[in-house]
């Protein structure tokens, strides 16, 4: 086996595949390549009204991108919901590097100087590949969640990928769609050119979008490695 390398782990995720460890003790990592790949349409993402009031009352200090490597070792964190994760010390190691070629990113929530959640993910073009969650306070990821949309939207981003659908990202709309659809998606998202800016606030009703459906699918040729 070939060892996995930032430039690697590149061509896969452009191809539609992302790397697993069976827990975060395994060194060994395996491919992905689901039937049914979870998504999150940027148009039709929704908002609970919980969470919004939640939004509303700013108990949380949104940053990017000014922990990276914590929000990692976060989502690897055990919960009571989640005794193991997939995240080993390669994964975190190959997305380090990943976030100082500026192609990762973390969305951070803080509160009295303390990281409570976040989330972090991958940038390819006008993909967004969304990774792992963590929260040590309530709502602290899904805030994250809402203050990612509205970067990638106001970015110009079109796919958010989430991988799988689990019932905590059906409230947001979240959506399977089978692999032929994701790869034609994913190979359009890909030439566009898009921005995620690390430095500049955007406020979270960015996020909020028009419940339409899915975009038709432009014409696109596979990409090749």
């Amino acid at each position: 086996m070939y060892p996995l390398t930032s430039d690697l782990l590149l061509r896969a995720y452009a191809s539609g595949i992302f790397p697993m460890a069976r827990s975060r003790d395994d060194p060994r990592l395996y491919w992905i390549d689901p039937e049914e790949r979870g998504i999150l349409p940027l148009d039709g993402f929704h908002i609970p009204g919980s969470l919004k009031k939640i939004l509303r009352q700013e108990r949380f200090e949104i940053r990017c991108d000014s922990a990276f490597e914590e929000v990692m070792r976060g989502c690897g964190e055990s919960a009571p919901d989640r005794p193991d994760t997939w995240i080993n010390e390669e994964i975190i190691a190959l997305f380090v590097e990943l976030f100082h070629l500026g192609l990762a990113h973390s969305v951070e929530t803080w509160r009295q100087g303390r990281l409570v959640g976040g989330l972090y993910g991958l940038a390819l073009g006008g993909a967004f590949f969304g990774e792992s969650m963590f929260s040590r306070e309530s709502a602290a990821s899904k805030v994250a969640l809402v203050h990612l949309v509205a970067r990638l939207k106001s970015g110009g981003f079109s796919l958010l990928d989430t991988q799988f659908v689990t019932d905590h990202l059906k409230r947001f709309g979240a959506v399977e769609i089978p692999r032929a659809e994701y790869q034609a998606r994913l190979a359009a998202a890909l030439e566009e050119r898009v921005s995620f800016n690390r430095k500049s606030s955007v406020p979270w009703q960015a996020a909020e979008g028009d419940q339409r459906p899915l975009p038709p699918l432009r014409q696109s040729s596979t990409l090749t490695s």
